[in-house]
């Protein structure tokens, strides 16, 4: 029987990585569509990638596929055929990565889940195939040139903080489900508006977008590939860039640069920063933002007593993180403002 999942340590896989002379394209995807069999599907997609090394985080359910992967640039046509001959994904767009060194991933891990994108929807009538109109970069250039436009970013906090797009509104939440209802509510009174909302690679803003519509909304738009193929086609096309700073992405990178400017700050000092870190405290790992003077003075941890422990023999430490559920550790400034804040 063939072997469906990985069963190398993950140290192993990272030096492998790096030893790794092919040089790989880092891409994501998404496609909604129906899948009646999401366990065989993913363990014959296992088997398909595996034989051409392919890398990444992939996400199956009955409504679609969510990918983010790496792959070897001598295996990208045989990549891009063996997708398009699944059904349902032939002519899928594929986002490549700005910004990519190569390292984004090593290991490939396909996952099962009930939905592509929690979203938190639960009525029945809600219908995906009812979504807001593509707009393309050139497009969607011209539609914000019009001052009565509005741009809705649909990432997390953390994600809008390094980067986002010229008076784009951010729904003040933690999650993508809590987003969908406040978005809608903030909106209310702009129904008949033009609405133009987008995320990194177009998977979150396509299901906002059928959302709006389904709640009432008439003039739902959305940003096609997202803000990674906004940039490809802003570069290709020679067209204005409106992305300011940084796009935050789920791989190892933790960041692609879209445009030269930093709008953020370090969240320990201040200075203007947009790298983001995980603590080097493996019993907090808290996700921050931090400059490099920050880094050397507190050994790219969070904090001096964090700083303290991962300078405590390793056996000290695992006592100290056993049993610690780190759950959700992403810095937050208080991003919960109030809904009448926003002059509309």
């Amino acid at each position: 029987m063939a072997v469906l999942h990985n069963r190398v340590s993950q140290e192993e896989l990272k030096a492998k990585l790096l030893k790794e002379e092919d040089k790989r394209i880092t891409i994501s995807f998404y496609q909604y569509f129906p899948i009646n069999d999401p366990q065989g599907f993913r363990n014959d997609l296992y088997k398909t990638l595996t034989g051409i090394s392919v890398f990444g985080r992939i996400y199956v359910a009955s409504e679609g596929i969510n990918a983010q992967i790496s792959v070897p640039e001598r295996h990208y046509e045989t990549f891009r055929n063996l997708l398009y001959a699944i059904p349902g994904l032939n002519g899928l767009r594929l986002n490549v990565a700005v910004d990519d060194d190569g390292k984004s991933f090593w290991v490939l891990k396909i996952k099962v889940r009930n939905k592509i994108v929690a979203d938190g929807i639960n009525d029945p009538s809600f219908q995906m195939e009812q979504k807001g109109k593509y707009v393309n970069a050139a497009a969607f250039n011209q539609m914000t040139d019009d001052p009565d436009t509005v741009v809705i970013d649909m990432r997390n906090h953390y994600e809008f903080e390094v980067g986002h797009f010229n008076n784009a509104i951010e729904i003040p939440s933690n999650t993508f489900r809590e987003q969908l209802p406040m978005a809608a509510e903030m909106m209310k009174d702009n129904k008949d508006r033009n609405i133009i909302m987008y995320c990194t690679g177009g998977i979150r803003c396509e299901k906002a977008s059928a959302y709006m519509l389904h709640r009432g909304f008439t003039n739902v738009f959305h940003l096609e590939g997202g803000i990674i193929h906004y940039a490809n086609q802003v570069e290709s096309q020679g067209l204005k860039n409106k992305f300011k700073g940084k796009n935050f992405v789920f791989d190892n990178r933790m960041g692609e640069r879209i445009s030269n400017e930093i709008i953020a700050k370090c969240h320990q000092c201040g200075q203007p920063a947009d790298t983001h870190v995980n603590c080097a405290n493996e019993g907090c790992h808290l996700l921050f933002i931090q400059c490099e003077t920050c880094a050397k003075k507190y050994d790219r941890c969070c904090s001096t007593a964090c700083q303290e422990i991962v300078h405590l023999p390793e056996e000290e430490q695992k006592k100290l993180r056993k049993g610690i559920d780190k759950g959700r550790m992403v810095f937050n400034k208080s991003k919960q403002r109030l809904i009448d804040h926003f002059n509309l």
